[in-house]
Parts: C-alpha cells; structure tokens; sequence
C-alpha cells in the first residue's frame, strides 16, 4: 500500500497478481490499495518491509509450487505498498507508525472488511502487530515475519540514521542499495553462493531503483521512531505464526516477542541458513506451517501431500489442524526449525 497521486494506474505487477488498484483516501491522506482474488473470500491483508513494494516482498510466496491453491484461491488478498511511483509532496505531514496502522484499519472500512489475516515482514509485521493491539475485533491472525516489536537498539538506530543520510543527501545509491541487502538477506544470498537465489538479490537491486527516496525517507523515519511494543503483547487475543531466519539482523526481536506473548499457542518457527526476507529467500518452507495454521479457522481443508504437489484438482478433506504430517518431524526436507509448539507436539530439532 503506498501514497499516490490522484490518478490510479495499473502496472505490469498488478496484471501479475490479477487484481485490481483502488485510491483509498484516509484521514491521514490518500493510499493506493492493491486488491488480488475474490472479495467475498476471507481477507488476507500484507505489509512489506523499508524500500519494498508487495510485489516483491511477497512474490517469492505467493508463486512458489502450492502457494496458489494455499492462498490465491482461498483469501482475497489486499497487497500493503506503501512505496507509489508518485513521490509524497514535501508539504505532507510526517506520519507516526500509530498512523500507519490507523490507515489499515481505514483500508477494510473502505472495503467493507470486518476480520482479517495479518501478513507483515520486518518493519511491516511491526505495523501490523500494532494494528491487531488497537483493533483486537479486526485482527483474526497474525503471520509475521522475522518481526520488529521493541523500539530501535542502539545500533539499529545508528544504522537507519546512516540510510536516512544517504537517502537524504545522494537517493537510492549503491551504498544504500547494499545496506538494505544486509538486512533483508542471508551469507549464501549475498555472496552468490545459492544460484536460482541470487536471482531474488538482483531483482531487489532493480527494484530499489524505481523507489522513490523521499518515500522511503518518511517510512524510515516513522520506524526508527517506533515504541517498544512487549508490555502490550500479552493483550493480543488473535492466533500468531512467527517465522524468522536464524541469519537474521532481527532473530533476537522475533525470539524475545514469542517469549513475551500472551495470546494463545504463539508458534515459532526458525528457518536455517536464511535471512530476514524468508518470503523470497526460502519460500517453500514456509507452506506446510502456513497450511496448519490457516486450517485452524476453518477456511479452507487441504491435505499436506496435494500441498506439496501443488496439484488444483479436488483434494480429500485434510486431518485435523492438531495433526502433524511426517514433513514437519523432517526438519531437513523442509529446511525448517520447530521450536515448541504447545497446542500441538514439542519438535526438536
């Protein structure tokens, strides 16, 4: 979701994804919503990190094998891009990360929307987070990913004050461009060591070419002003599902945030040899957790093994959301970690 002019375009991304562009205008200025799928199915809301737009964040995910029959075919998904290809005027008022979450809760009231699923990474999980504390009613579920949830460390501050000199001063430059890529992904990534992966890498260097700077400057600003969120985290009500690449910057942020968590069977999971930006380092790992989280409301049923196989024929109904299939006891076929799940079984890895 991002701020736009007054026109609304249709890119090359949207066509994509299938969906439809809407300009939302909030009481903190206008917003331009992507819409993907059937709005009569149930809502999944995302929000991308600093300097990314949903169709990169996400894409990774949402096209990997199975994903489409997960969840293209079962949520009406509302892409959160909050970088338009129009910059925000320098007269704009700055806005707080409070804002940023009341222009969510503004989005599903423009569409009508009562409850939905959260998909935020880093930054945007933050925001998202905040959201499901100040409208407990709206928030169904969280899935965040390798999220933010207490205010900047000394040397996250020092590091975000170091973008917001080069952004400030030279734009989006190379120097910039590879700070960003030491937070969103991992060693093997960066160094070209994966193939097919430092294809994800190139495609983010292309894209932080289009970013407009001043955009990303008041993004930045509001997040490296965020509060500490753990005294309000045992108030989330809504189910969560954390995932976080143990060669994340923020591994520590999601580690402590389960630990403070009071909703009920906050689940975990670590994803070896991966960064932050798990959606589009290491996508397929996250299918399996997602699809047991997700059968637990109830919206859809879908057995593991067709999951996998990705297949779009009609499938036989799935066991019961306290079930776990064999992959998930493989933490090596998935590349995945479990840390104890309560309301289910205790995996170690």
């Amino acid at each position: 979701m991002g701020e736009s002019g007054e026109s609304i375009s249709i890119d090359m991304e949207m066509i994509s994804f299938g969906g439809q562009e809407f300009a939302v205008e909030t009481s903190t200025g206008s917003v331009l919503v992507s819409v993907c799928g059937d709005q009569e199915r149930p809502a999944l809301i995302t929000y991308s990190d600093v300097a990314l737009n949903y169709m990169y964040c996400f894409q990774g995910l949402l096209f990997c094998p199975g994903a489409d029959s997960l969840l293209l075919q079962n949520f009406c998904i509302l892409p959160h891009q909050r970088l338009g290809a129009a910059a925000i005027p320098d007269d704009a008022p700055f806005l707080s990360v409070d804002d940023l979450a009341d222009q969510v809760a503004e989005v599903l009231d423009f569409f009508e929307v009562k409850k939905v699923i959260c998909l935020g990474v880093l930054a945007g999980a933050y925001i998202l987070t905040l959201f499901s504390m100040k409208y407990r009613e709206r928030a169904a579920g969280l899935i965040l990913v390798s999220p933010l949830c207490r205010a900047p460390s000394w040397t996250e501050w020092s590091y975000n004050k170091v973008l917001l000199s080069l952004l400030y001063f030279y734009g989006i430059c190379g120097v910039f461009k590879e700070l960003l890529i030491l937070r969103f992904f991992s060693e093997e990534v960066r160094c070209g060591t994966e193939g097919a992966k430092s294809d994800a890498l190139q495609s983010c260097r292309r894209l932080l070419d289009d970013r407009q700077s001043s955009n990303v400057i008041r993004f930045l600003i509001a997040i490296n002003r965020r509060c500490d969120l753990t005294e309000n985290l045992k108030e989330l009500q809504c189910k969560t599902l954390i995932f976080v690449g143990e060669r994340s910057p923020f591994y520590s942020e999601a580690r402590h945030m389960i630990e403070k968590m009071g909703c009920a069977s906050p689940d975990l999971i670590e994803i070896h040899a991966c960064g932050s930006l798990v959606t589009e380092e290491q996508p397929d790992a996250m299918l399996v957790p997602l699809e047991i989280f997700l059968e637990s409301f109830g919206f859809f049923r879908r057995t593991s093994s067709a999951l996998r196989h990705g297949s779009r024929h009609s499938r036989p109904a799935s066991p019961p959301a306290a079930y776990i299939p064999p992959e998930l006891l493989s933490p090596e076929g998935l590349g995945i970690k479990l840390k104890p799940i309560k309301t289910r079984t205790t995996v170690e890895a």
